[in-house]
């Protein structure tokens, strides 16, 4: 067929021509009535025909259409979806949605520099993630204007998270650190989670998206309190919006944070050690003797833990080697008829090994609902007791073997000079800063505060006539009052302030009597002796906690709303 053919036979199959017929038309022949020519079987019979309608109005008659008047208008610029498998908008911060105000309001958040990054964190950690207010934009380090890479973020986060959980800092202030250091860079949206040993942190962009989670594992722990101090004052730089601190340059100064040596050497640690057991030989009632006694038990001790700690054995067994030299020198004094107290020499070999940093950091996580990280907190300190235990009762059981004559009944005198009690205090309290590896600049409030400490506790207890729990919980509760206020008038963490401070409370002769006891195989009596050491340990650790607490209640914080996440511990 040729074009002009083809062409031809095109035109006479155009509507109208009277070749064009529908599929449905009638065969020829048939009568049609009127101008209609469809007999379907879908065609509308006759008189139910339905009028079209005349104007803008929609032809839908589904009983899914909206009735008219309530459409639906949808804002400028957006297409609406039609469908429910049409995927849903993304929430964008430039084109944010209408706010919402949740029924019982918006809580009211502080964000000024004069309150510490501490409490401001703390609030918004408290509260829900949609009534959290956003940060302000920030450009630190990105390459475009979106800001610095998620991951990189998240990994610096974990960093500085892992050395203030390894410097012995609580699980509730480790999670306010790790929030303010994401919140520095613009991610508002992110779930940190503090176990004993393992780092989480998961940031969410939008509910839409997909979240990102990242953890890193704490595998080897150490007492410096002076990089932890360093750690918290780069925290609170990244917080100040002024210092702009961006992430090469913060990841440039945690390197510095790691790699700064101790500020005290260890012949300094040993002989602190040493000055720490002859102080807590004399608050007992010993003399000069049973000062220099007790002093070289416990340097002797100290130098054969770290021999032990150089050989890779765990510090269980470094606690039991330790506590030995002090128990020996006294059973040897007592063997050579020395008319010396060799229970204040025991006593005060006793209160350098004392685990009272992480007594109180694992009773403060039990009682800020961090239920995991106490209770492995308190059985690490339990093992290191039992550790302690063992030492001194091996030695304890072969003095008796061999005739040492050891009084259990035998009570612990005071000396009658108030000012030699106290000054022994707060050498106590400067030795145990220095064991701790704290800055010089708090060796000197820490010793004062131990010193505030001992009169409280002195005046309670021995001239009052008060029990020694109740003194001791009182004296710990001004401790942590103090340490608290003067960690927020440095910005600083209140650890430094408060553990060095309880130093002189702690109960080395109620666990030495108990262990002597034990060793004479009267079971009952050392049982209600240890008892009441363990009594006084946690009488310490509520004390330091309630007094910072209420050093909360009294100074302005980030949120009128001060703890709304302590609802679920009571059921609802």
């Amino acid at each position: 067929m040729s074009y002009r053919e083809r062409q031809a036979v095109t035109e006479d199959r155009k509507p109208g021509s009277d070749e064009a017929r529908s599929v449905f038309a009638p065969p020829s022949g048939a009568a049609v009535d009127g101008d209609m020519s469809t007999t379907s079987e879908f065609a509308i019979p006759e008189g139910l025909a339905v009028p079209r309608a005349t104007g803008p109005e929609s032809e839908t008659t589904s009983e899914f259409a909206l009735p008219p008047g309530l459409d639906v208008p949808h804002a400028p610029g957006t297409e609406p979806e039609g469908s429910a498998f049409t995927p849903p908008s993304t929430y964008s911060a430039r084109q944010a949605p209408t706010a919402f105000t949740p029924p019982n309001g918006i809580p009211k958040v502080s964000l000024a520099k004069d309150v510490p990054w501490q409490d401001r964190m703390r609030t918004m950690l408290r509260m829900p993630v949609t009534e959290r207010p956003a940060p302000e934009t920030t450009h630190r380090g990105g390459d475009d204007d979106s800001g610095p890479a998620v991951p990189r973020v998240l990994d610096l986060t974990l960093r500085i998270g892992e050395l203030l959980l390894a410097g012995g800092e609580g699980a509730e202030d480790v999670e306010a650190a790790m929030f303010a250091v994401c919140r520095s860079y613009g991610l508002d949206r992110c779930e940190p989670n503090v176990t004993f040993t393992l780092l989480a942190i998961s940031y969410q962009p939008s509910l839409v998206d997909d979240p990102v989670t990242a953890s890193r594992t704490v595998r080897r722990r150490g007492t410096d309190y002076t990089r932890l101090a360093a750690v918290y004052q780069l925290v609170d730089d990244l917080s100040d919006d002024e210092t702009a601190v961006s992430l090469e340059e913060a990841y440039r100064r945690l390197a510095e944070i790691r790699r700064n040596r101790h500020p005290y050497p260890g012949w300094a640690l040993t002989g602190a050690s040493g000055l720490l057991a002859g102080a807590a030989s004399v608050l007992v009632g010993g003399d000069l003797i049973v000062f220099v006694a007790a002093a070289l038990g416990a340097m002797l001790g100290d130098r054969l833990a770290w021999l032990c700690a150089g050989r890779g054995l765990p510090e269980f067994y470094q606690f039991t080697v330790a506590a030995m030299p002090p128990a020996a020198i006294g059973v040897a004094l007592t063997l050579g008829h020395v008319d010396v107290k060799a229970s204040a020499v025991i006593t005060g070999g006793l209160f350098a090994l004392l685990p009272g940093r992480a007594l109180v950091a694992g009773v403060q996580d039990g009682l800020t609902g961090f239920y995991i990280t106490a209770s492995a907190r308190l059985l690490e300190v339990l093992y290191f007791f039992v550790g302690i235990v063992a030492g001194v009762l091996t030695v304890l059981y072969f003095g008796v073997q061999l005739g040492a004559r050891l009084n259990p009944d035998a009570k612990l005198g005071v000396s009658d000079q108030p000012v030699l009690l106290i000054g022994a205090s707060m050498l106590l309290s400067l030795a145990f800063a220095v064991l701790l590896q704290q800055e010089r600049s708090t060796v000197v409030w820490v010793t004062l505060n131990g010193g505030v400490a001992w009169v409280v506790y002195g005046a309670m207890h021995y001239a009052g006539g008060i029990s020694p729990v109740a003194s001791t919980a009182a004296a710990a509760g001004l401790v942590g009052l103090f340490g608290q206020l003067l960690s927020r008038y440095r910005f600083a963490s209140a650890l430094p302030y408060t553990t060095a401070a309880i130093g002189p409370l702690l109960p080395g002769s109620a666990t030495y009597f108990g262990l002597l006891a034990i060793a004479q195989n009267e079971i009952d009596e050392g049982l209600v002796s240890l008892s009441k050491a363990v009594a006084l340990a946690m009488a310490i650790a509520i004390g330091v906690n309630l007094g910072s607490e209420i050093s909360r209640l009294f100074l302005r914080i980030g949120s009128a709303e001060k703890r709304r996440a302590a609802k679920r511990t009571r059921g609802f």
